[in-house]
């Protein structure tokens, strides 16, 4: 395991992380003395990069942690998931089990400032944040879901370029068991003009990457998951199929093949 404390800098790239050397095990460093402090947890063995946030921590250095996280995963060939260690409770066997892990060496290295990429702006230039029309849906989702959902809060929909997608629990057969994945689920395109969400009071996300808005999510907090066990949107959306209907193929070619024999009516069609 490799721990690396989140730092914030005075000057580009403005964060950086360092590893922390000292110590036998994660809760070491974990504690109750770093509240206001942010780490990276890398467990090699599970290919995990875990974010830990202090409950005193800024949310300026909780943002540079989400940053650096999705950066390491990128230093690490992308053979890595992101995930907040912060989503567990801390009397969970998983958190447990973090915690008690034993520090060690490993591949991953803090980043210099050759890593990042300096943008410069003229002073008349602008800054505004826009909305991307040409957005690659999946890199969108995957961006969204690299970035840990706000604590105690669920996610019940998000929406990406004009389309809303709920998520839905899948099993996936592995070679010793069955688990249990969250996929999102398109539902369909929406209406032009305002949408009101008006089904339930909705905490909002906005994720932006490189100026550019790449969905809206829209979370409940867990103590009101039973109030909506079924999701009823009450806005109107151009659904769309999820399956495609079967068809004969034969059909489709027998339309690319040309008439052996022209009927009559055919050729006095096109004499007048």
């Amino acid at each position: 395991m490799q721990v690396f404390e989140v730092l914030e800098l005075e000057e580009f790239p403005h964060m950086a992380i360092n590893e922390i050397l000292e110590g036998e095990t994660v809760k070491d460093i974990l504690n109750s003395d770093s509240e206001d402090r942010v780490f990276l947890v890398i467990d090699h063995d599970s290919k995990m990069i875990y974010m830990w946030n202090g409950e005193k921590s800024s949310f300026k250095l909780q943002i540079y942690g989400g940053i650096l996280a999705r950066k390491m995963r990128q230093q690490l060939r992308l053979f890595y998931r992101v995930y907040s260690l912060n989503a567990y409770s801390k009397d969970d066997k998983k958190y447990q089990d973090v915690m008690e892990k034993a520090l060690g060496g490993g591949i991953a290295k803090p980043f210099e400032k050759k890593d990042f990429i300096e943008k410069s702006y003229g002073s008349s230039a602008r800054l505004d944040i826009t909305v991307a029309t040409n957005i690659d849906i999946n890199k969108a989702i995957e961006y969204i879901n690299d970035i840990p959902p706000p604590e105690n809060y669920e996610r019940k929909l998000f929406l990406i370029s004009g389309n809303v997608y709920t998520e839905e629990d899948t099993v996936e057969s592995f070679v010793q068991e069955e688990k249990i994945v969250k996929k999102p689920f398109k539902m369909g395109v929406l209406n032009r003009g305002f949408t009101f969400f008006s089904d339930y009071d909705y905490s909002t996300r906005l994720i932006i990457n490189d100026r550019q808005i790449q969905g809206i999510e829209l979370y409940i907090h867990e103590r009101d998951k039973s109030k909506i066990q079924i999701l009823n949107l009450k806005i109107p959306i151009f659904s769309e199929e999820r399956f495609a209907h079967p068809g004969d193929i034969n059909n489709v070619l027998d339309a690319f093949k040309m008439p052996k024999d022209i009927s009559e009516e055919a050729e006095n069609q096109n004499d007048s």
